[in-house]
C-alpha cells in the first residue's frame, strides 16, 4: 500500500485499486482516502501519454498504463492533495 505524508499531520492514502475510465473528462478516475474523507483523483488522457508515451490511445490503453504506472501517480496525487481542500483533483501532464 503507498502511503505519502503530506505536512506534519496529514496524510492520504490510496489502498483502493479500483478505478474508471471517465469519457466525459477523459481522465482514469481512481480514489484516496484520509481517515474517513475520500476524495477523487483524475489523472487525463495527456499526463498518461506523458508517463507513457507508447501506450494505445482507448480506455483499455489509459486504464493499463495508469495500472503500470500506479506509485508514481499516486506519489504525484499525493503532493496536490491539500486535506479537506475540495472533493476532486485534476492530475496534469505539468504534474509529471
Amino acid at each position: 500500500m503507498l502511503r505519502q505524508l503530506i505536512g506534519p499531520d496529514n496524510m492520504i492514502e490510496f489502498p483502493n485499486h479500483s478505478r474508471s475510465y471517465d469519457r466525459t473528462r477523459r481522465a482514469v478516475r481512481f480514489w484516496g482516502h484520509d481517515s474517513a474523507i475520500e476524495a477523487s483523483f483524475f489523472i487525463n488522457e495527456n499526463a498518461l501519454k506523458r508517463i507513457q508515451p507508447d501506450i494505445g490511445y482507448d480506455e483499455s490503453g489509459f486504464l493499463r498504463a495508469f495500472d503500470s504506472n500506479r506509485d508514481l501517480i499516486c506519489a504525484a496525487a499525493a503532493k496536490v492533495y491539500v486535506r479537506g481542500s475540495r472533493g476532486s483533483y485534476d492530475l496534469l501532464a505539468d504534474n509529471f
